[in-house]
């Protein structure tokens, strides 16, 4: 392309503002329809990691933003921290209370709060936590910068983000094939880069510790596993409710091949070696 014609096509190339509070209110009801608790409990194990690669201490104030049904909020009250758990879900956050309540933790304020603009005051808490869960915010650069405003000077902020190349990074990438994402919003696994996280948090941290780990979802099969997240998991419940038979009979076929791509199962069970990335930012 020449200079010129790159020129007359600037204009025509340049995307519009996306409109995020009609991308939110769509992605409210997504996570509001099946029950993610199902496939959330799952990730367990992912909260009590990331809890340690926090270093919480008991007494601390611990924030869990996009806390789902709670993984990260239970694994920070069993290390004897102060815990307000939120979602703009209110069904997720019963799952979380519900949780709390049959082990007899203490110490959590489940409240009903969006990332993009918590209700809190500037510096509140020693930590900050996200499991899977502020990387599916719209705003990036929002989200980013209310995490920080509510973490105090030398506190942390820990996340844990499904990266671009790992399962369910790609699970988002055939998915979009079917069911085109929002306009102008990039893909939540972008979070799960270092570059990102440098972009929305460097300018504001004295450190960030980013570390590849990988979970492992463990089915019977790829089709029981599709049969779960069909049936409960939001984002792919309403892809599917989006297409008709011959859709939905395609984008069926290329998970469960996706599926087996990642099989490291050797035909006893499925298991499915997915790629997060582990974040500990220190607030400057």
């Amino acid at each position: 392309m020449t200079a010129l014609s790159s020129t007359i096509a600037a204009p025509q190339a340049a995307a519009a503002t996306p409109d995020f509070p009609a991308i939110k209110a769509r992605q409210k009801a997504t996570w509001s329809s099946g029950d993610y608790a199902v496939v959330g409990t799952t990730l367990q194990i992912v909260g009590e990691t990331l809890c340690e690669a926090a270093d919480l201490r008991a007494g601390e104030t611990v924030l869990d933003v996009a806390a789902g049904n709670g993984n990260a909020t239970l694994a920070a009250a069993r290390r004897w921290c102060e815990v307000t758990s939120t979602d703009y879900v209110p069904a997720l956050l019963e799952r979380g209370r519900e949780r709390a309540a049959a082990e007899r933790l203490h110490g959590i304020e489940f409240r009903e709060a969006d990332v993009e603009a918590l209700p809190f005051d500037d510096g509140r808490f020693d930590a900050v936590l996200s499991t899977f869960g502020c990387m599916f915010a719209p705003n990036p650069q929002r989200t980013a910068a209310e995490m920080l405003r509510v973490c105090r000077p030398g506190g942390r902020i820990a996340m844990a983000n499904w990266t671009p190349e790992g399962f369910i990074g790609q699970v988002f990438k055939t998915v979009g094939k079917h069911v085109p994402p929002p306009a102008g919003v990039s893909s939540p696994a972008m979070w799960g880069t270092r570059d990102r996280i440098v972009a929305l948090f460097g300018s504001e941290s004295t450190g960030i510790a980013t570390n590849t780990r990988q979970f492992m979802f463990r089915y019977r099969s790829a089709e029981h596993m599709l049969e779960v997240f069909r049936s409960y998991y939001g984002p792919i419940l309403k892809a599917f409710a989006a297409l008709d038979a011959d859709g939905q009979a395609a984008l069926a076929a290329d998970l469960v091949a996706q599926m087996h791509r990642f099989d490291k199962g050797d035909d006893r069970g499925l298991v499915v070696a997915s790629d997060y990335l582990e974040v500990v930012i220190t607030r400057r």
